[in-house]
């Protein structure tokens, strides 16, 4: 009976987020049937629930289901999310790929840092465009931010701010990519390593040449296995900082309670799917969940936002994405140049 009475109290505000992220998930779909990929539904759906909070804030009957859905259901979505990575795919794209995003999550991770405290930016939402910028978008912003105990306007800034950068990638990338001579190998490693969301990869890739999209799609695939590794070092981070808080000998903060167990259920499914005991089937119907509940997810992230407050203090968190993406983009393509991969080399 409690747990009935539970289930009733979330109903409201998950059926919301279930509602918007439909809502996105139709919209994306006539984005397709057009031929354009440009914008993914977890950003749609974003942008409408923040919309929709400006007219309606949530209340004590949708607060609890919005809450919900944005936290406990984006932490099984990345569980989910495990099953399409196959850790072998590593191994396909080669030694070329890695070194090239390993400069660029250098590039993220470290002048990102200074970047943010030049700018003033709270650190949580500097490290979630940092993520989002080096790793994969929103799924490396949902996966790291419970970890780190982000808000939902920490989110929305990093979401956004990755999004913005994105747009403009899909348009200008694959006219540089001619510009600059580059086979489809050469420009399929530099979007699959410098642009940021996976629609958007796979749609500036297959505007360049369906060789190259394939190729930035499995470069893409590759480089979001390294939410594993970057979700560990900020729960360490998360708990030293606790520590720091709590104060010497005052509070003890055990990593057990900051470590985050979801990342678990994501390396289990991984692992299974790696040695072929998940079927590509099942392993499609898996990511297809995944991609949805992400979006509810966002969706009510998106709810939860004041796109007022957002607009308020908003330009520092662009100009952060701005900077980081664009050096990204620059230390991808110089690496490429510097392995003789660019501007014709063939990977192997």
């Amino acid at each position: 009976m409690e747990a009935m009475r539970k289930i009733g109290k979330l109903l409201p505000g998950a059926a919301m987020a279930l509602a918007v992220a439909a809502v996105a998930r139709a919209l994306e779909y006539l984005e397709g049937r057009l031929g354009l990929h440009l914008i993914g539904a977890s950003v749609i759906a974003l942008f409408i629930g923040m919309i929709l909070n400006h007219f309606y804030k949530p209340n004590e009957t949708t607060a609890p289901g919005i809450r919900f859905t944005s936290k406990k259901i984006l932490k099984f979505a990345i569980i989910l999310l495990g099953a399409s990575l196959n850790i072998t795919t590593v191994l396909t794209v080669g030694r070329f790929s890695l070194t090239v995003m390993v400069f660029t999550l250098a590039t993220c991770f470290g002048l990102g840092y200074f970047i943010g405290r030049a700018l003033g930016l709270n650190w949580k939402t500097s490290s979630l465009i940092n993520a989002g910028t080096g790793i994969c978008g929103g799924s490396a912003i949902a996966a790291i931010a419970p970890v780190i105990d982000a808000s939902d306007m920490d989110v929305a800034y990093g979401m956004s701010a990755t999004f913005l950068f994105d747009m403009v990638m899909i348009l200008v990338f694959p006219l540089l990519g001619r510009k600059l001579g580059l086979s489809d190998a050469a420009f399929g490693l530099w979007a699959g390593t410098a642009v940021n969301d996976t629609s958007s990869v796979v749609a500036t890739g297959y505007a360049f040449s369906e060789a190259a999209g394939d190729f930035a799609a499995m470069v893409k695939l590759t480089r979001t296995l390294a939410i594993i590794p970057t979700v560990l070092v900020f729960a360490a981070i998360s708990m030293h900082l606790k520590k720091k808080a709590a104060g010497a000998g005052t509070v003890q903060v055990r990593m057990r309670s900051v470590f985050p167990w979801f990342i678990l259920g994501f390396l289990a499914l991984s692992g299974l799917r790696s040695l072929g005991l998940i079927p590509a089937e099942v392993a499609g119907v898996f990511k297809t969940v995944s991609k949805f509940l992400m979006v509810c997810a966002l969706a009510a992230i998106g709810l939860n936002t004041s796109f007022a407050k957002l607009c308020k203090s908003g330009a520092k968190p662009m100009l952060h994405g701005f900077i980081i993406s664009l050096l990204v983009v620059l230390v991808a393509i110089a690496v490429e140049y510097a392995l003789g991969i660019a501007p014709g080399g063939v990977i192997g």
